[in-house]
C-alpha cells in the first residue's frame, strides 16, 4: 500500500518524464509475476526465496556500485525475467523494486526518465498487487490500516529526502546511489530469511 501511495504521489510530478517505451515490455510480465507471486505467498515456504532473491540483488548493487557494467544498454528481451521477477518478488515480498531497477538502470540513463518510468511502473504493479491481495483476503488482516497511517509520515518524509537527494547529484552518481541502496535491499532480504 505504502509502494502504490508513494507512486501515485511521485507519478503525478513526473509522469511527463515517464519512458512509456521502456515499461509496455515490462508490464504483461510483472502482471504475470504478480499473480505467481500471490499464489507463492499462500503456498511456499519464504526463507529459501529469501536467500536467493537477496544474493541475486546484493551481486548487482555490488556491480552498480563499482560501475562493474558497460554503457551499451541491455536487450529489451530482458525485460521479460525483470517483470517476472520483479513481479513475483513484490507479491511475495513488497520489495519488487530491485529486479525492476537492474532492468531499468541498465536501460535508461537520464535520472530523472529513470526515477519516472520506475514510479510509473510502481502505480501499475503496486495497482494490480492492491487488487490480488483484496481478492485473497491478504490485504485484510488486523492492525493493516493502523500500521499504514502509523507508516504515511515516514514515507512522506522519505519522498522529501529522495527528493532533495534527485536533484542534487548526477546521474552516475544516482547509479552508485542505487547501487547502495540494491545492496541495502540485498541484506534486508537475507536479514529477514534468518532472522
Amino acid at each position: 500500500m505504502l509502494d502504490f501511495t508513494a507512486s501515485i504521489t511521485l507519478g503525478g510530478k513526473t509522469r511527463k518524464h515517464i519512458d512509456w517505451n521502456e515499461l509496455k515490455p515490462l508490464l504483461p510480465f510483472g502482471a504475470a509475476g504478480v499473480m505467481l507471486g500471490v499464489a507463492l505467498l499462500i503456498h511456499m515456504p519464504r526463507e529459501p526465496l529469501l536467500v536467493g532473491l537477496g544474493i541475486f540483488v546484493l551481486i548487482f548493487g555490488v556491480r552498480n556500485l563499482l560501475n562493474i557494467h558497460g554503457e551499451k544498454p541491455i536487450s529489451r528481451l530482458w525485460a521479460i525475467p525483470a517483470g517476472l521477477t520483479g513481479g513475483t518478488v513484490g507479491a511475495l515480498f513488497g520489495t519488487g523494486g530491485p529486479p525492476y531497477i537492474i532492468y531499468l538502470s541498465h536501460r535508461l540513463k537520464d535520472k530523472a526518465e529513470l526515477r519516472a518510468t520506475f514510479s510509473g511502473l510502481f502505480i501499475f504493479d503496486g495497482g494490480l498487487r492492491l487488487v490480488s491481495f483484496l481478492a485473497t483476503g491478504l490485504l485484510l488482516q488486523d492492525g493493516m490500516f493502523t500500521a499504514l497511517l502509523a507508516a504515511l509520515p515516514v514515507m512522506a518524509l522519505g519522498l522529501y529526502l529522495g527528493h532533495r537527494a534527485h536533484i542534487g547529484i548526477s546521474s552516475r552518481q544516482m547509479l552508485k546511489l542505487i547501487g547502495v541502496l540494491l545492496i541495502g535491499s540485498g541484506a534486508s532480504l537475507l536479514w529477514k530469511a534468518w532472522m
